[in-house]
C-alpha cells in the first residue's frame, strides 16, 4: 500500500472517530444488561461541570481559619457561626461544653483521668483520629497512656499491644456472622465482653507500629472493669520490681473498677489473674489529665448500643469519670438508604442512641461526627454517593435536636465529590476504596477535629475575662 493510501486511511480513521466522539451519548449505549461507554464531547462537558475540590486548598483554609490575629467575641463569633470546621452546638448555645471544659481544668490536679469515649465505625480503627485527640489534648491538659480496649481483640491498635493466656473468650454484640454472641447484654462500654474463667495473665505495651504517637508509649496506671467475680477472683498486676498501689471502687449493680497507680510512668505491665470474671474493659492511663477511648465498630451504623444493659453502662461510665461521647458513624448506611424515608428510619433510631447516652451518662456531653464524604461509581464516573449530603444534613438535625453537638466531616473534607480528590492527592489522603481515609488522611482529619474542640475551649477561657451582657452579643 502507498504512503499516500496510508495516510488517507488514517485520517478516514481519525475522522471517524472525531465524528464518534461529537455523536456519542454522555452515559453510553445500552447493549441489553451492558452499557457501552466511549469517550465522548459530551461526557467531557458533563465531567467538566462535576463539582471538584482542591484539597491543599481545602487544607490550607482550614489552617487558614484556625490562625487567630485578635483573641475577641468578634474572632469567636465568626467561627461559631461561618466557619465550615466548627462544631455545631444545640440551640446555638455556646456554652454547651462549659461542664466538660470545668473538668478539664482540674483534670491535671486529679488522681484518676477525665475520659473521653469516642465511638465510631472502620474509620477509626487503628486509633486512627482518637489518637490525634488524645495527644493534643493530654499535651494541654495531661495524661499518659491509650485509655479503655477490650481485654481481646482481633483488632489491632496502633497504640496498645496486648498479649494474652489462658481462658479468655470474648462475645461481641456487632459483626458478621462468624462473631460470638453473648447469652446476655452485659455488653459494657466497649460493646463486648471477655468472660475469663479458671484465670489467665494478659500482657500490656505501647504498640511498635509507626502510627503510634509518642505521647502513649508510657502509663502510670492500670485499671480493669469487670463484673460476676467467683469467690476466688483475684488480680495481680507487676511492672518491673515497682509495687503499685490498689484502689477498688464497686458500682451499684456489681461492677468493679480495679485501678493500680505506679510511682512513675511504666512501659509495660502484666496482669495475672485467676478465677471467674467477666472483664468488660483494660485501660493504661495516666494518673489524672485525660483520657480518650477508642472503640471501633466495623461495619455498624452506631444503633446498637440500646441493646447494651442500662444500668451496667451507667456504672460503668460514672465510675471512669467519662465527661464527653463521640459517636461517628453514618457511612455504613449509604448502602440502604434507597429514599428519605429510610433516613427518617434511621434518625429515629439515632435518636434512641442518643437518648440512651442521656440516660445512663447524664453528666457527660454528647457529640456525633457525621460521615466523610464517600465515592460511588455512577455511570463510570466516581462521584458522591447520591442521597449523601441528604443524610448528612439529617444527622446534624437530629443531633442538635437531641442535645448533642454536631461535626459536619462531610463538609470539613470540601464536601460533594471531595474524596475522589483526598485518594488523587499526594500522598494520598484517602484509600482506593472511596471510603477510608488513609494514617495521613486520618491525621488530618483528627488534628482539625482537635483544633476545632479546642477553640471552643478557648474561647470558654476568654469568656472569663468578659461580663455577662458583652458575651450576649454571640447571640444571633
Amino acid at each position: 500500500m502507498k504512503a499516500k493510501q496510508v495516510l488517507i486511511f488514517l485520517l478516514s480513521v481519525f475522522a471517524a472517530l472525531f465524528a464518534l466522539w461529537l455523536v456519542f451519548p454522555a452515559d453510553g449505549i445500552a447493549a441489553g444488561p451492558l452499557t457501552i461507554r466511549y469517550s465522548s464531547y459530551r461526557r467531557s462537558l458533563a465531567d467538566a461541570k462535576l463539582a471538584r475540590v482542591n484539597v491543599d486548598s481545602v487544607l490550607r483554609g482550614v489552617d487558614a481559619r484556625f490562625r487567630m490575629e485578635q483573641d475577641t467575641l468578634e474572632h469567636y463569633r465568626k467561627f461559631f457561626y461561618e466557619n465550615p470546621d466548627r462544631i455545631y452546638l444545640p440551640d446555638d448555645d455556646f456554652r454547651f461544653f462549659d461542664p466538660f471544659f470545668r473538668e478539664l481544668e482540674r483534670a491535671q490536679a486529679l488522681e484518676d483521668p477525665v475520659r473521653i469515649l469516642h465511638y465510631g465505625d472502620s474509620q477509626i480503627e487503628m486509633d486512627r483520629i482518637s489518637s490525634d485527640l488524645r495527644q493534643g489534648l493530654q499535651e494541654r491538659f495531661g495524661g499518659l497512656g491509650t485509655g479503655f480496649f477490650p481485654a481481646l481483640s482481633n483488632v489491632p491498635s496502633a497504640s496498645i499491644s496486648r498479649s494474652a493466656s489462658g481462658a479468655f473468650v470474648q462475645y461481641t454484640m456487632y459483626g458478621d456472622s462468624t462473631t460470638v454472641r453473648a447469652g446476655h447484654n452485659r455488653y459494657g462500654p466497649l460493646a463486648q465482653v471477655v468472660q475469663l474463667t479458671g484465670g489467665g495473665t494478659i500482657t500490656l505495651r505501647p504498640s511498635k507500629s509507626k502510627y503510634a504517637k509518642d505521647i502513649a508509649k508510657e502509663f502510670s496506671s492500670i485499671s480493669i472493669l469487670y463484673g460476676r467475680p467467683d469467690e476466688d477472683f483475684d488480680i495481680k498486676v507487676s511492672a518491673d520490681t515497682l509495687k503499685p498501689r490498689v484502689v477498688t471502687q464497686k458500682g451499684k449493680s456489681g461492677v468493679v473498677l480495679q485501678t493500680w497507680h505506679f510511682p512513675r510512668p511504666v512501659p509495660k505491665a502484666n496482669l495475672r489473674i485467676t478465677g471467674s470474671a467477666e472483664i468488660y474493659g483494660i485501660s493504661a492511663d495516666g494518673d489524672g489529665g485525660v483520657a480518650v477511648d477508642n472503640v471501633p465498630l466495623r461495619g455498624c451504623s452506631g444503633n446498637i448500643f440500646t441493646r447494651i444493659s442500662k444500668p451496667l453502662m451507667a456504672d460503668c461510665l460514672e465510675m471512669t469519670d467519662t465527661r464527653l461521647i463521640i459517636l461517628q458513624f453514618g457511612g455504613n448506611y449509604m448502602p440502604v438508604t434507597r429514599n428519605s424515608k429510610v433516613i427518617e428510619q434511621y434518625m429515629e433510631q439515632i435518636t434512641a442512641q442518643l437518648q440512651y447516652f442521656h440516660e445512663v451518662a447524664p453528666k457527660a456531653r454528647l457529640l456525633f461526627i457525621g460521615p466523610s464524604d464517600m465515592g460511588k461509581s455512577v455511570d463510570g464516573r466516581v462521584v458522591t454517593w447520591p442521597r449523601l449530603p441528604e443524610l448528612v444534613d439529617s444527622l446534624k438535625a437530629t443531633a442538635l435536636r437531641n442535645d448533642a453537638a454536631y461535626w459536619d466531616l462531610y463538609r470539613m473534607m470540601g464536601g460533594e465529590n471531595s474524596m475522589v480528590q483526598w485518594v488523587k492527592h499526594n500522598p494520598p489522603l484517602a484509600g482506593p476504596d472511596y471510603i477510608h481515609f488513609t494514617p495521613a488522611g486520618a491525621q488530618k482529619v483528627g488534628e482539625t477535629f482537635t483544633q476545632s474542640l479546642l477553640t471552643y475551649y478557648d474561647f470558654y477561657q476568654l469568656r472569663k475575662t468578659y461580663p455577662q451582657e458583652q458575651q450576649l452579643m454571640l447571640e444571633r
